[in-house]
C-alpha cells in the first residue's frame, strides 16, 4: 500500500481587520482551502473568521478550537492541544489545513502555539500579515521610528517597574492588549509625563474603529486597543 503524503499547514495572517488588507497569496489560499481552523473565544465568533468571511467556500470544512480567555494558561494551552491534534489528524489523511489568525501569525498570534506542536511533524508555511502596530500607525497618521530611533512594544500585562522603565528608555512606545489593565497603564503613562504624545486606537481599520489623544479616551478599553507614544513630536501637528 502506498503511503498517503502529508498535507501541509498554513498559517495565515489576515491583517487587523479590514478584509482588504489581506495579502493576495492569503486570499487565494483561503478561497482553495478545503479545510480551514480558527479560534474562537469562550464559544463566541471568530474574529479571524469574520475577516476572511467572503473568501471562505460553502464546501469548506472548519476546524474550530474554543479557546477560553483566562489568566490561567492551562485551559488555553488544552484547548490548543485538542486543536492541533485535529489538525494533525486532517494532515496526515493527505489535506492541506489553511490556519486563520488575525494579524500576523508570529507577532502575538495565536497560530504560533499550533506552530510549535505541528512544526516538527508537518510542513507548515507561514504568510504574514499586517500587524496592528502598523495598522494604527496608518490610521493615527503617526509615524513610528527614523533614523536610528528605538520602538519598543509593551504587552499591558507587565508589572509597573517594567512598564515605568520602558516607557522612559524608548523614542516610541507601543502598548498592547490593554482591556483590564487600561487604568494603570493609562496612570503610569500620565506619571511619566508622556499623555500629551499618546494616540489611543481601538480596533483600527474596522467599521467601529476610535482614534483619538489618550487623554480623550473612554474609561474602559477593548482587548484589540493599542496606545501609541512618540517621544518629542505632538502626534497631531
Amino acid at each position: 500500500m502506498t503511503d498517503v503524503k502529508h498535507g501541509k499547514v498554513y498559517g495565515i495572517g489576515l491583517g487587523p481587520g479590514d478584509p482588504e488588507l489581506m495579502t493576495l497569496k492569503a486570499a487565494r489560499l483561503i478561497r482553495e482551502a478545503s479545510v480551514i481552523a480558527y479560534p474562537t473565544l469562550a464559544g463566541g465568533a471568530s474574529f479571524a473568521r469574520s475577516i476572511a468571511a467572503d473568501f471562505i467556500s460553502p464546501d469548506t470544512r472548519e476546524i474550530v478550537m474554543d479557546v477560553p480567555m483566562t489568566i490561567e494558561r492551562g485551559p488555553a494551552q488544552a484547548a490548543y492541544d485538542v486543536g492541533a491534534a485535529e489538525i494533525a489528524q486532517t494532515l496526515e489523511a493527505g489535506q492541506d489545513v489553511v490556519v486563520l489568525c488575525e494579524g500576523d501569525p508570529f507577532f502575538y498570534g495565536s497560530f504560533m502555539y499550533l506552530f510549535a506542536r505541528l512544526n516538527a511533524a508537518f510542513e507548515v508555511e507561514v504568510v504574514p500579515g499586517v500587524t496592528s502596530v502598523t495598522a494604527c500607525a496608518a490610521v493615527a497618521g503617526l509615524p513610528l521610528v527614523a533614523r536610528n530611533e528605538v520602538m519598543t512594544v509593551l504587552p499591558a500585562p507587565l508589572d509597573d517597574g517594567a512598564l515605568h522603565d520602558k516607557l522612559v528608555a524608548s523614542d516610541t512606545l507601543v502598548l498592547m492588549k490593554l482591556g483590564r489593565h487600561f487604568a494603570r497603564v493609562r496612570a503610569l503613562i500620565d506619571a511619566a509625563g508622556l499623555t500629551e504624545n499618546s494616540v489611543y486606537i481601538e480596533r483600527a481599520t474596522g467599521v467601529d474603529e476610535v482614534v483619538k489623544p489618550l487623554k480623550d479616551a473612554p474609561e474602559k478599553a477593548p482587548y484589540f486597543s493599542m496606545i501609541l507614544i512618540v517621544k518629542g513630536a505632538d502626534p497631531w501637528l
